[in-house]
């Protein structure tokens, strides 16, 4: 792998692919590419580091591994997937377990027996909770609502959703529930057992050495160069026409917009070293309450409990902020409202057209507009090689440009 930075006199000729973004789905392409098909591949980064959200680094005052565009969760039930990520990292026995904080309160979260039990101040077996929730919800018809607001009440009822969802919702979206699609949520997740370990997949845990070390372990190969700092719309006239190329950055920025801009949340963080060896005592502690203007904070030492080398008088915390996406923010979520959908629709007419015509396949979480987890953009690239990258490279295949 090699990192340069761009200048005048760089050559894009000679390569096989070309990969724009070094996020997974990205990374995976070109690793496959590499490692399977003895092509060479360049992938451009705009930002100055591989990986792009999973990127994580030091603080460096305390050396504990920070998450620099949220936490990341490794997580997957795609066996395929596992087997695949293994090669390039080991992972810890981390168990993902969020906490709520409503008032004065902490509770187990998502919704169990356990918060069940604690929020209503008595104790309730499994069935006996199935009623009460049952009856809470039947207020309203599920079939009948008419808004978020309406949708969760039909779901868990008006106490458990004033408590763990009204003001959560309404900071997430910037936007009063009542005022949001009932479509937005299509099940919320009660548990009527004990269990909170908040993923339910057969595998989970993080990666040993980081993330940072696994994504650039994928990208460790003779036949792949990585160029940072480098904007692909600043140089891609000097890439050879017909080159294919798989770009996974904004779909409405690689056609300039020209059927409006995608709707997206953004992420603010907020971090901070605290005079203490635990802030909280767990990873992950979402605020519920509205007029808490954060959605959560992070504690990030409590992602390796393992790490001995972590100070015991200091910790890292980051308080979570969202809303909505303006020009030249980092879009994290899409919104996908009805609107968003018409434009998308337009959109995937014109990626096909760029496939047929030009070789660029669009994929990841924002060349597709799909919110992907990790394992999910791996196993979509797993596909997206298997099924088109490969035959094109090796077989000339046409490149199917569906945003699959």
């Amino acid at each position: 792998m090699a990192d340069t930075n761009s200048s005048d006199s760089t050559s894009y000729d000679g390569y096989d692919l070309v990969i724009v973004g070094s996020g997974f789905f990205g990374l995976t392409i070109a690793e496959r590419t590499a490692s399977q098909l003895d092509k060479r591949v360049l992938i451009l980064e705009r930002r100055s580091h591989i990986g792009g959200n999973a990127y994580s680094e030091p603080e460096p005052e305390t050396g504990i591994e920070v998450h620099k565009y949220g936490a990341h969760l490794f997580h997957t039930s795609n066996k395929r997937v596992w087997d695949y990520v293994t090669q390039f990292t080991e992972f810890t026995g981390y168990q993902h377990r969020v906490f709520a904080r409503v008032q004065d309160q902490v509770y187990s979260f998502p919704m169990n027996l356990g918060l069940i039990n604690q929020f209503f101040g008595k104790s309730h077996s499994p069935d006996e909770a199935r009623a009460l929730i049952a009856e809470q919800a039947s207020e309203i018809d599920t079939a009948n609502a008419q808004n978020l607001e309406e949708k969760a009440i039909s779901l868990v009822g008006r106490p458990l959703y004033e408590a763990f969802i009204k003001g959560y919702t309404a900071k997430q979206w910037q936007t009063d529930p009542k005022e949001l699609g009932a479509a937005i949520i299509t099940r919320l997740p009660v548990r009527y057992t004990f269990d909170n370990r908040y993923f339910n997949d057969t595998y989970e845990g993080l990666p040993v050495e980081g993330y940072t070390a696994w994504l650039e372990k994928m990208a460790d190969h003779p036949n792949i160069d990585v160029r940072l700092d480098v904007d692909y719309f600043d140089v891609r006239d000097r890439i050879p026409e017909g080159t294919p190329t798989v770009y996974t950055g904004p779909l409405d920025r690689y056609f300039d917009y020209s059927e409006g801009e995608l709707g997206w949340r953004t992420l603010d963080f907020e971090m901070e070293v605290v005079a203490t060896g635990d802030f909280q005592g767990t990873s992950v502690m979402n605020y519920n309450d509205q007029d808490v203007p954060f959605t959560r904070i992070h504690e990030f030492r409590h992602f390796h409990p393992e790490r001995t080398n972590y100070p015991s008088d200091k910790t890292v915390i980051v308080r979570e902020f969202s809303r909505s996406a303006e020009s030249g923010d980092e879009p994290y979520y899409p919104i996908n409202t009805p609107e968003d959908r018409d434009k998308v629709a337009r959109y995937r007419e014109l990626a096909k057209k760029e496939a047929a015509e030009r070789n660029v396949l669009f994929g990841g979480r924002l060349g597709t507009y799909q919110y992907l987890d990790m394992h999910m953009a791996i196993g979509s690239a797993l596909s997206v090689f298997d099924n088109k990258v490969a035959p094109h490279l090796t077989g000339g295949a046409p490149l199917d440009g569906s945003l699959d």
